[in-house]
């Protein structure tokens, strides 16, 4: 199988099994996402969405957000991988927002990754998932499973290594898309350590499958 046909294949697979693929996230509007997917770094989504509505209720918008003090924060986000340094992210996120931005959460990469916390995976997912950019974020699960399946190089080194193959490859209007699918996908079926190859789909397109058998 060509690389355009394992793309193809996967793309059909996942057009036809997933087709409302999104966030896990839970949030109302780009401001929460952005302070969610700030949180959701080394930690599960699961975790963030128990966390996040106490921090909405006690902070509905970027302007409150950005009002408040380390000590009022911190003891809301204490549960969450690195509480410390995600304090002061939001609380520097929500000022540079409200003083550089308007009060407005910025809808490109370039101006997102100005902001403390946001890198540019989380600048990705923001664009991608609010505004449907052809935007591709790469965590730990898309670089995993875009590898394994064989949809980029093995000398793809880095995350942006990935983001560009896959970009190049994947039809613009699907790239939102394709986001969620891979994550899910690594998420719940293509596991780290046992991925779950008798429950996949993919097995006629995927390379590590087929060095198992």
């Amino acid at each position: 199988m060509t690389r355009k046909e394992r793309y193809k294949f996967v793309i059909d697979y996942f057009q036809q099994h997933a087709p409302g693929a999104e966030t896990e996230l839970q949030y109302d509007n780009p401001y929460e996402l952005l302070v969610a997917v700030i949180l959701s770094a080394q930690c599960t989504d699961k975790r963030v969405n128990m966390t996040t509505p106490v921090i909405f209720k006690k902070y509905p918008d970027v302007q409150s957000l950005s009002q408040t003090v380390f000590d009022e924060l911190f003891p809301l986000i204490k549960s969450i991988s690195y509480p410390n340094n995600k304090t002061k992210h939001l609380i520097g996120m929500a000022k540079k927002v409200m003083e550089e931005f308007g009060g407005k959460i910025p809808m490109t990469v370039e101006a997102l990754m100005k902001l403390p916390g946001v890198g540019r995976k989380t600048a990705n997912v923001i664009t991608s998932v609010i505004d449907r950019q052809p935007n591709m974020a790469v965590d730990t699960h898309v670089f995993r499973v875009s590898k394994r399946i064989g949809l980029v190089s093995q000398s793809a080194a880095t995350p942006f290594a990935v983001e560009k193959e896959l970009i190049k490859n994947i039809p613009g209007s699907l790239i939102h898309k394709a986001h969620h699918w891979l994550i899910l996908h690594g998420r719940y079926v293509c596991v780290a350590r046992k991925p779950h190859c008798d429950q996949c789909g993919l097995q006629k397109a995927c390379t590590y499958f087929k060095k198992l058998v």
